[in-house]
């Protein structure tokens, strides 16, 4: 009969079993138990694995041994004992030598993979498009070239300070991780916009530093006019051919905006690209014309649209079908007369339009494929030709710059770049040189060796540098991070890197001024000066008198001044007492300091 008081403590506490003797387990014994069947089953399942190697080669069954009978008896003994463990064929410590636990080739690890997917062997052949030169520009004077790419990367070239290597003398990131997809100078070659994937637009000074940066919109506000900025990422932008402060930038938010450099804080103009029904639509490229009176977009409707540049509400000039829909018109350029506009379309065609007479194209080329958004077009300086580039997939050929007469329209030229797509392309007015960026990430320069000026003529003569060796640290070097700086080793250098750091040291690398050669210049006292003071100090300096011991040096002089008096003595010859001392005997004058019983004769 069980105790009340432990019933009463169980309905309590929720369990029962006061003062049963708790169970006691040998913990050496069960992981000996444990330690011994994982090697029986790693034994049986090496053994298995030799038995299928061992029959697998022969097409009859292999002879019955001793051995694998036996192995078969453990087997079957094994099995009829453990027949409720699942896992009995499963390898339990280290993978036997010889076998491998890699799966098979044609066996899928993992979930399947997504539709369309392929692997990074397949699409070996296939361009990933992160080193395509999206975005040139040249500085007017045409000294410096700037390149931006989908790897986010801006570099810097400067045609008089490059060798034979042609390697950029300064490379960063400026947008951080959006992609670069403009590059302009301003007219005057002092700053640098760079339009990315972002919705800010940023202003760079000549090496690369920030200037100002445009402010990004309220993303919750419809009207697009009543916020600061864009809302959303960033198509193109350029400066204007006039004004040094103003540029334009246009965005997937339907709107195209100008700027002024002195005020990041909000836009200066907006202009909002409306479809015939109204509805807005988004601007893929825009530009100033030649005299910055007129802007001009193209719009993902396929429709070109201009503005004066004074007047935002309604368009100058239209043309609602000038490529196809749903295409990304990639570039709209004015040519130097500013009459004539030539558009690049996604469709694959190149159009040039009259502004006079803007319901239909002056000539149309077709049948050029355009994959890339940014593709360029430009005319010539002379307005005689226009130039742009085709793109290509891999391995189907090389991608070509062509070019064609603007009065018949007929393609006059072509030039194969590269086995990728021509992006890029820029005709300098002054240096008369055509740049040209690709889809494998080349920026090429062609250039004519007469009628060219500077630019690549000033690098491609010159010889390559001799790559100098670097030193090597001839003895070892403990290197303690985390030392108190009192115990911390000096960090070695090699000679170069030693040299380069004294010569930006301006104690160490000052030159040492050379002696001054006649009566001095610069507040330095030459050696043989004319001067009174340049006298004194070099008499001085050869005075060699010893002069130790002043009071010697001073009665040296007493003498001779008692007997011809020069300064002080005959100023007061006339008033001056004679002196009068007294004379005092010596033996008088000495005190008595001898005790009183030395006195007292004994």
């Amino acid at each position: 009969m069980d105790n009340p008081e432990d019933a009463n403590v169980a309905a309590t506490m929720g369990f029962s079993g006061f003062g049963k003797k708790a169970r006691t387990f040998d913990l050496e014994a069960m992981f000996e138990q444990t330690r011994r069947t994982a090697v029986e089953r790693s034994r049986k399942t090496f053994e298995a694995r030799e038995k299928e190697v061992e029959e697998k080669p022969q097409t009859s069954p292999a002879p019955r041994t001793a051995a694998s009978d036996a192995g078969r008896r453990k087997e079957r003994e094994s099995s009829s004992s453990d027949s409720d463990d699942s896992s009995d064929d499963q390898l339990i410590g280290p993978p036997a030598p010889g076998s491998s636990s890699e799966p098979p080739d044609d066996e899928m690890i993992g979930p399947p993979l997504p539709p369309g997917y392929k692997d990074s062997d397949e699409d070996d052949d296939e361009d990933d498009g992160d080193d395509d030169v999206s975005a040139l520009g040249l500085d007017p004077s045409g000294a410096r070239l700037v390149t931006g790419s989908y790897d986010y990367d801006v570099k810097f070239w400067d045609f008089a300070g490059m060798d034979g290597s042609l390697q950029a003398f300064r490379s960063h990131q400026p947008c951080e991780c959006h992609q670069i997809k403009s590059l302009q100078y301003s007219i005057t070659g002092d700053v640098i916009l760079v339009v990315a994937g972002n919705s800010q637009a940023k202003v760079l000074d000549r090496d690369g530093f920030p200037v100002m940066e445009c402010v990004k919109g309220d993303q919750y506000i419809v009207d697009m006019a009543n916020t600061k900025g864009h809302t959303a990422m960033l198509n193109g932008g350029c400066w204007h051919p006039k004004i040094k402060e103003e540029f334009l930038t246009c965005s997937n938010d339907g709107t195209v905006r100008t700027w002024d450099v002195s005020n990041e804080k909000k836009h200066k103009g907006i202009f909002k690209p409306r479809s015939a029904q109204g509805k807005r639509v988004i601007p893929t490229c825009a530009t100033y014309s030649r005299d910055g009176k007129l802007i001009a977009a193209g719009c993902q409707d396929g429709s070109i649209q201009i503005w004066d540049r004074n007047m935002s509400v309604h368009t100058k000039f239209h043309c609602r079908q000038a490529h196809a829909p749903s295409t990304d018109t990639s570039c709209v350029a004015f040519s130097y007369g500013g009459t004539v506009i030539a558009t690049r379309g996604g469709d694959d065609t190149l159009k040039t339009w009259d502004m006079r007479n803007f319901k239909k194209p002056i000539h149309m080329a077709s049948g050029l494929p355009n994959y890339f958004p940014v593709t360029d077009c430009c005319f010539s300086p002379d307005d005689k030709l226009l130039v742009t580039g085709i793109s290509i997939k891999k391995g189907e050929g090389n991608g070509k710059l062509v070019f064609y007469d603007m009065v018949d329209f007929k393609k006059v030229y072509e030039i194969a770049v590269t086995d990728a797509s021509v992006v890029r392309c820029l005709w300098h007015p002054k240096l008369n040189q055509i740049m040209v960026g690709t889809g494998n990430g080349l920026a090429k320069v062609y250039y004519d060796p007469i009628k060219s000026q500077r630019g690549a003529k000033l690098c491609v003569v010159k010889t390559k540098r001799k790559a100098r060796q670097a030193e090597t640290l001839t003895q070892d070097y403990i290197i303690t991070p985390h030392a108190l700086p009192m115990f911390r080793e000096p960090r070695q250098r090699s000679t170069r890197k030693q040299l380069e750091k004294d010569r930006l040291d301006p104690l160490k690398s000052h030159k040492p001024e050379p002696p001054v050669a006649g009566p001095g210049r610069g507040g330095r006292v030459g050696t043989h000066g004319g001067t009174l003071s340049s006298f004194i100090v070099k008499n001085i300096a050869l005075d060699k008198t010893d002069d130790s011991n002043p009071r010697e040096a001073i009665l040296r002089h007493a003498k001779d001044a008692a007997d011809n008096p020069y300064w002080v003595a005959p100023a007061y010859s006339t008033t001056q007492p004679q002196a009068v001392f007294a004379e005092v005997d010596s033996e008088e004058d000495e005190p008595d300091n001898e005790p009183e019983w030395k006195k007292r004769k004994i």
